[in-house]
């Protein structure tokens, strides 16, 4: 059975809920172990006095803060306990608002709130079913492992959710970004764009993507460890000149409308006429091997024998 990261108590009016959290997601990426290269020698982080060059136990350890040029606060851990809100042990709901009101940019990570006992499954549920009916969220401030949290508890299905939101002073200000700002597209293009994206909508199935990279990192211990062959993957694809843009939109639509599936290869008097960037996508189509390291001669001989192969197989 799952364990609880934090128990306390939903609060809101006077009615109080005991719940415990828990992650509702989990960290697949693959974590590795730091050696010295040339040697099976690991390293390993320590805590080290800078002055005596000691190792120091992580109980004597306290934290500091910086507030003049070398002059330091020294803070205890049990001070920070003392002064946390609710003394971390209650979620005080303060508001409950629109939950489609909440820009996304605000979201953090996402936990699952369920009650401690089956004595408090009634109300647990009677407020789950009122913010499902109002489409409401309660906000909330909390403390968990030292870190105040502002937060958003809403209904999801059977259970409540809880969302960590970041507080507004940690949204950057876009205006400190150098963000394009007169650029107005219209016209064909933006025709073209707009129907790309009509071409490319469909539903919403988390189910059909999953974690590439991952698996492309497991595949490369598993080679190394076996001795094969290791094949980069190919390079980004270069940008869209200005003079392609409706080219490329074009040719965007036309494969979405089709599915997606690419255009069969054309034939070798015609490659001459694709850039690399062309060549290098048809080059990952066909799977050909060590295509990133290639030139554009290369990749278009590459593609032209694979192409050709693939004819004879199906012919």
């Amino acid at each position: 059975m799952a364990r609880a990261i934090w128990t306390g108590a939903i609060s809101f009016g006077l009615v109080s809920i005991p719940v415990g959290l828990f992650s509702a997601t989990e960290d697949h990426t693959i974590h590795f172990h730091q050696f010295e290269r040339g040697t099976s020698d690991r390293i390993r982080n320590q805590r080290i006095n800078e002055r005596t060059g000691k190792e120091v136990e992580y109980s004597d350890i306290v934290k500091g803060k910086e507030v003049g040029d070398g002059e330091y606060v020294i803070v205890e851990p049990e001070e920070l306990a003392d002064i946390a809100p609710g003394r971390s042990r209650t979620i005080d709901i303060q508001t409950f608002v629109d939950l489609d009101e909440i820009d996304p940019i605000y979201f953090q990570k996402t936990y699952w709130l369920a009650p401690t006992d089956e004595r408090y499954e009634r109300p647990y549920a009677l407020l789950r079913e009122a913010m499902t009916r109002t489409n409401r969220a309660g906000v909330a401030t909390f403390v968990m492992r030292g870190k105040e949290y502002l937060t958003a508890l809403r209904a999801d299905g059977d259970v409540l959710a809880l969302e960590t939101l970041f507080f507004a002073d940690e949204i950057r200000d876009r205006s400190d970004l150098d963000l394009p700002g007169g650029a107005k597209p219209k016209g064909k293009e933006l025709d073209m764009a707009t129907g790309l994206i009509e071409a490319m909508s469909g539903p919403w199935k988390p189910d059909e993507f999953r974690d590439t990279f991952t698996e492309r990192v497991e595949k490369l211990i598993e080679d190394k460890r076996k001795g094969r062959e290791i094949v980069t993957e190919a390079e980004p694809p270069e940008p869209t000149a200005m003079s392609d843009l409706i080219a490329a939109l074009e040719r965007s639509v036309d494969a979405a409308r089709r599915g997606g599936k690419p255009k069969e290869a054309p034939a070798s008097s015609d490659l001459s006429e694709l850039s690399k960037t062309d060549l290098a996508k048809m080059a990952r189509e066909l799977d050909v091997k060590g295509r990133s390291s290639m030139s554009r001669e290369e990749l278009e001989k590459a593609v032209a024998a694979a192409a050709s192969q693939g004819r004879k197989k199906a012919s």
